[in-house]
This record gives structure tokens, C-alpha cells and sequence, in this order.
């Protein structure tokens, strides 16, 4: 029997670890203080899939002409919140923090409370939550929201 491969981890090329983890901890992502200084970190999720995060000179040094990529984001990140309170509170703690909002929280056509705030490399991070909180993604679904418009 051929094995098969299975999805493990998401990794972030930044520009600041020290930052970007800052911004990753205020979402609930645990991530020792140490990692702030290192090349490479991991955050081990809920149900076992990890976030990676690694500098420009780590990726750099066994990929030479690695550059950064430009024109909107290629991975789009998004975090549950409890209820619509908690995406307009989340939105609000993290611009408080100084991090730079995009789109600022709106009741979506698609059900959710949405907004998208920036990580310290532009990355566009979404906050959701069902508005109605019987709605699908409060009984299982995925209650993803499509990339932002």
C-alpha cells in the first residue's frame, strides 16, 4: 500500500517574527515568548494542525531567489469568534494594538458578522462569526466565508 500524505502544516514567511507572532498571540495562538527571536516557530492548533512561521532570511538561506510575493494575498487565515460582539471586539483589541484594519466589521449577505484586519506583513486575516447563532456554521459547517471581497 502507497501511503498517502497528509495536510500537517501552514507556514507564513514574515518579515518581523517578533511582530508577527505578537499579532498571532493576540488571536489565541499559543507561541513562546523565545520563538520571538528565532528563525522558525509553530503553533499547534486544535485537532493537531500546526502554523509555521518563518523569517525571509530562513527561507532565503535554502532558497536563494525566494522574493516576496506582491499583488493580494495567496493564503487567506480566518478566526472563528463566538458571536457578532466578538468580531467587532476582536477587530477593535487588534487596531488598539496597532495593527491596521481592512475591512471593518459588517453583517455579510452570506450570515456572518465579517471583518478582515492586516498581520504585521499585509496579510489580510479574517474575523467571522454566524450572525444568526443557529445558523450552519453553528451546527458543524464550516461556516468559512469566501475570500473577502
Amino acid at each position: 500500500m502507497t501511503p498517502t500524505p497528509r495536510f500537517d502544516a501552514l507556514g507564513l514567511v514574515v518579515s518581523d517574527m517578533a511582530a508577527s507572532l505578537a499579532f498571532y498571540r493576540l488571536l489565541g495562538l499559543e507561541v513562546p515568548a523565545s520563538a520571538d527571536t528565532a528563525p522558525h516557530a509553530e503553533a499547534t492548533l486544535p485537532g493537531g494542525l500546526r502554523l509555521m512561521w518563518d523569517t525571509e532570511e530562513t527561507v532565503r538561506s535554502y532558497d536563494p531567489g525566494w522574493t516576496r510575493p506582491t499583488g493580494g494575498d495567496a493564503v487567506a487565515l480566518a478566526f472563528r469568534c463566538a458571536g457578532p460582539a466578538e468580531v467587532d471586539a476582536t477587530y477593535d483589541a487588534l487596531l488598539a494594538a496597532g495593527h491596521r484594519g481592512h475591512l471593518a466589521p459588517w453583517d455579510a449577505v452570506w450570515g456572518q458578522r465579517y471583518a478582515v484586519v492586516l498581520d504585521p506583513d499585509g496579510r489580510g486575516v479574517q474575523l467571522y462569526a454566524d450572525a444568526d447563532p443557529t445558523g450552519p456554521a453553528a451546527h458543524g459547517g464550516t461556516g468559512a466565508a469566501p475570500t473577502a471581497p
